[in-house]
């Protein structure tokens, strides 16, 4: 699947779960925070989300970001081959996110990721109000500042997340950090 596809894919997914919920453009980008001309060109197709943007939709939709792109990525089935797992990148910071886990009702997902070097990514605590977390350092160096709380965090180094709050994935270093991200879904 190449960039344009799953760009296409995402947006179709985004449209579909706004009109499930009856909403309006207007009333999506409310919700989100963002504005409605930036979700009309994702819906589109035209435009690829970043992550941030992502996280406010899916926080306005009471889905993970993992929900949200596993809908739009993924086919059911209980083996999810790794030639067929879901890569999307951050047009904005290079991030690569890889859905590792299938596509089933187990309120599970586990997510590949690596933050290029020198790089950001803040999420919105709409992204993480429904959900419990752990993060996996695999390579590299990563900062995890949750609120005012800082984590520096290094390979083999696992955190669970505390209460939603905005939080930022932060490499430091001069090098590539690839972590796994481990979410559990709850009510």
């Amino acid at each position: 699947m190449t960039n344009q596809d799953l760009d296409q894919r995402i947006g179709a997914r985004i449209r579909t779960e706004r009109e499930s919920r009856g909403w309006s453009l207007s009333e999506l980008a409310a919700r989100a925070s963002v504005s409605r001309a930036m979700i009309h060109k994702v819906e589109r197709g035209d435009s690829s989300p970043t992550a941030n943007l992502l996280g406010k939709l899916s926080g306005a939709f009471g889905l993970s970001m993992s929900t949200l792109l596993a809908r739009a990525e993924i086919t059911q089935g209980r083996l999810l081959k790794k030639a067929d797992q879901p890569v999307w990148i951050d047009p904005a910071t290079g991030y690569i996110r890889r859905h590792v886990s299938p596509r089933s009702d187990i309120p599970f997902d586990v997510v590949h990721v690596t933050l290029p070097a020198g790089k950001d990514v803040a999420m919105p605590a709409s992204a993480y109000a429904f959900l419990r977390q752990l993060v996996w350092v695999l390579a590299g160096e990563l900062v995890f500042v949750e609120g005012q709380t800082r984590h520096e965090m290094q390979e083999g180094d696992c955190l669970e997340l505390g209460p939603p709050m905005d939080c930022i994935f932060k490499n430091e270093s001069d090098r590539p950090c690839t972590y796994a991200v481990a979410l559990l879904k709850v009510s």
